[in-house]
């Protein structure tokens, strides 16, 4: 996106970038320590130390223990958010933008992380908390979105309601790949996010398919 601080490329300044990557690898840590330990287990110490920062430097980019996986959670909404908002002269739906976004990558270690981390949102509430936050905070992202594409305000009823619905068909989508008990046994995780949005509007081919 032209104007934005980091050269006419659009990227981040390096500083940003820098500061991303140190939340993503806190995040990473954090769901291998809860993974491993349980999370009443695992202290703010313990995620500082195997992260390589300072237990100060940890408070300074998240509120609580729990709260250092939202990286994880948001990176992929974050950046489906900025590719939508890069392509608002198109006049598909938002749902049909989506869907001609969604890759293949389930052998991504991140996207693993991500399985391994919903995985824990079932038992622990302070994780699920940050994960329906996180969707939360999307939904309003979502309905600016429609609302431009469509020309109607975002605070409208009707745009509120696809913006959730949206929403919702992404979560259960993405949830439903990550509890499989096999996932490397069923559909990918895109293959499943396409399924859920394909069933709320019967795009490409009916709902449902």
């Amino acid at each position: 996106m032209a104007g934005r601080a980091g050269g006419a490329t659009g990227r981040p300044p390096l500083t940003e970038r820098r500061r991303a990557e140190t939340r993503m690898e806190i995040a990473e840590e954090a769901v291998r320590l809860f993974a491993a330990k349980g999370v009443a287990a695992v202290t703010a110490e313990d995620i500082a130390l195997a992260s390589g920062v300072s237990t100060r430097t940890l408070w300074r980019y998240f509120r609580s223990k729990e709260e250092c996986v939202r990286p994880l959670l948001t990176t992929g909404l974050d950046l489906l958010t900025d590719r939508l908002r890069d392509s608002s002269g198109d006049h598909r739906s938002v749902a049909e933008a989506i869907l001609s976004l969604q890759q293949d990558d389930d052998a991504t270690p991140r996207l693993r992380a991500l399985g391994d981390l919903l995985r824990l949102c079932r038992d622990e509430p302070g994780l699920r908390a940050v994960w329906l936050e996180a969707h939360y905070d999307a939904e309003a992202a979502f309905a600016a979105m429609i609302a431009a594409r469509s020309g109607r305000p975002a605070g409208d009823l009707a745009v509120r309601v696809e913006a959730g619905v949206l929403n919702t068909a992404l979560r259960i989508g993405v949830e439903d790949w990550a509890l499989r008990p096999d996932r490397s046994a069923g559909p990918s995780f895109a293959e499943t996010v396409t399924r859920a949005l394909r069933m709320i509007g019967g795009i490409e081919g009916g709902a449902g398919r």
